[in-house]
């Protein structure tokens, strides 16, 4: 998700922002135990929303805003915000090991990719700025970088941040896609391996290549991360995190616009979901939610259209929903680009995104609406109603 908007943002009044961030008429009240049906995040001039995270046990949702992080009850009333984020926020997770909230964070001009680390439980007013409060610390990913500055047609440059250019291994854009969930491990169901933080990358549009068809999943055990991580980025973006990454995984689904906007582990099911923007080549289907099977172990095998033969550590998609005979493709056509959160018990928020116009000024907005899955296709997903 590529839209910027640039510079510190002008925070809103609290009391207008409550009233954006009221839950709609009809949807069921926090307070009764049950999860409301929508939430909003208010309106803001800031980019559009990347992703969002819940905390059920706290009673809190963070909204990415690409600049901008705003922190809502389960009501939608904002109880805080951080602004100054001069990269590209993406995807969020909660970790519910350190209470912390986890999204990506890029950084294209400095060729620097990071996990942003919120501490989230200070973030308690509006307007804080990520620059100068300590609420936001990051972690640098050497296997991002690598990736998305190799120079494949071997010129001797960086082609920069564009698609048209045979650079950038697997297409690599960046990172987008972030969740916690199990490790894609040997031993059988996802369900059983260790609890890792799984990070996906955006993967460039470009239907003239032939080795950018993978979405490409890296996984890291955070459990020592503290030792890696440093203040936001400024001037001077730092280097100081993992040198390796503990998995590296790949998954066929035909190339897409952007990669995996949003990745989500539901532990009901035991499966990865990766929302995508649909990709653009005709020689396949082209679907928008594609589902990892998680159930199946990792097998090492052929990462195709590579310029010279690779192997690596292919993932399963699920043998479910659509189906695309001609290149061996499943999944959906469906929401969750803008923001998925699944609730572990067969339930998912997903997100829209919107505009509304205030005294002139163009506003994003965004609702979690409640859905049910069902994994009919062409949609899995049915709308919970109050």
């Amino acid at each position: 998700m590529r839209t910027f908007a640039r510079g510190v943002l002008t925070v809103l009044a609290v009391g207008a922002l409550v009233a954006q961030g009221t839950v709609a008429a009809g949807a069921e009240e926090p307070r009764t135990g049950r999860l409301p049906t929508e939430i909003r995040g208010g309106a803001w001039k800031a980019g559009h929303v990347q992703g969002v995270a819940v905390d059920r046990h706290k009673g809190f949702m963070y909204f990415s805003f690409t600049n901008l992080l705003v922190k809502t009850d389960l009501r939608g009333d904002p109880v805080g915000s951080v602004s100054g984020f001069t990269g590209h926020l993406g995807d969020l997770d909660y970790n519910v090991k350190d209470g912390r909230v986890y999204g990506s964070l890029e950084y294209k001009a400095a060729k620097a990719f990071y996990i942003a680390i919120l501490d989230v439980d200070r973030i308690d007013r509006m307007g804080m700025d990520a620059r100068t409060s300590d609420v936001v610390s990051t972690v640098h990913l050497k296997e991002v970088v690598d990736d998305y500055t190799a120079d494949m047609n071997g010129d001797g440059k960086f082609d920069g941040d564009t698609a048209n250019t045979p650079d950038h291994r697997y297409g690599c854009s960046g990172i987008d896609g972030v969740a916690f969930g199990p490790e894609f491990d040997r031993s059988g169901r996802t369900k059983r391996g260790k609890q890792v933080l799984t990070v996906a990358y955006g993967i460039y549009s470009n239907v003239g290549r032939q080795d950018n068809d993978h979405q490409v999943l890296l996984q890291y055990d955070v459990r020592k991360w503290r030792r890696f991580e440093r203040p936001l980025p400024q001037s001077a973006p730092h280097t100081s995190g993992p040198s390796d990454v503990d998995g590296k995984y790949f998954v066929r689904t035909g190339n897409t616009r952007y990669g995996v906007q949003n990745l989500e582990y539901d532990a009901h099911s035991g499966n990865w979901l990766m929302a995508v923007y649909k990709g653009a080549k005709p020689q396949f289907p082209n679907y928008s939610l594609f589902v990892v099977d998680g159930a199946k172990r990792p097998e090492t095998g052929p990462v195709t259209g590579q310029p010279r033969p690779e192997r690596g550590e292919l993932l399963p998609l699920l043998r479910k929903g659509l189906h695309h005979e001609a290149s061996g493709t499943y999944g959906w056509q469906s929401g969750g680009q803008y923001g998925l959160v699944s609730l572990g018990d067969g339930r998912y928020y997903l997100v829209e995104s919107g505009t509304v116009v205030e005294d002139g000024v163009t506003k994003q907005t965004a609702r979690a609406l409640l859905h049910r899955w069902t994994g009919q296709p062409p949609t899995p997903f049915r709308a919970v109603t109050g």
